[in-house]
């Protein structure tokens, strides 16, 4: 089983890197606005995504002019934000999309899309990536599918916009 779900988990990550290079090289420069100038990069996460911004700020590498997103937290126009949902559609994550579009603060949204209506993530972000994980990797015996990695997918984006922003930034320094 871990076999297979190792097959699945690489083929998935390939996807990502085939489909949405440029989308993380455009998301790199957006974000990259805020850690050349005097801004921060806030990162906000809803559910299980929220350990991204953990990641972000905490790790043993941590992304360069990172903040974990509070609500009481001001916000200048050098400032950027990156939100990872599970889905298009979480209504959290559309909430504080709408006042960042409302603020005119550029944002990056990373999560599968799945509706084609105004009130999505991938309408509102000024850069979207899609995590393409519609359904579990793994089949079992009824048919139905498990073993949902959002987390791991986002990881995945995370670094590798964190290290386009790494060569971008070398470039001006």
């Amino acid at each position: 089983m871990l076999k297979m779900f190792s097959t699945q988990l690489a083929g998935l990550f390939k996807r990502l890197q085939e489909k949405e290079e440029f989308t993380i090289e455009d998301s790199a420069r957006l974000l990259a606005q805020a850690a050349a100038g005097d801004g921060k990069i806030y990162f906000y996460g809803t559910k299980e995504m929220s350990g991204i911004g953990y990641e972000a700020t905490q790790s043993q590498e941590p992304f360069r002019d990172a903040a974990i997103w509070e609500n009481d937290d001001e916000i200048s126009e050098t400032d950027r934000f990156i939100i990872f949902s599970r889905n298009s559609d979480d209504e959290e994550a559309i909430e504080l999309a709408k006042k960042l579009a409302n603020k005119e603060i550029p944002f990056v949204a990373v999560s599968t899309e799945k509706a084609d209506s105004s009130d999505n993530l991938a309408n509102l972000a000024d850069v979207h990536i899609d995590l393409k994980l519609t359904k579990g990797l793994l089949p079992d015996e009824e048919g139905n599918r498990f073993g949902y990695p959002a987390s791991m997918a986002a990881l995945f984006v995370y670094y590798g916009i964190k290290f386009t922003i790494e060569e971008i930034l070398a470039e001006y320094e």
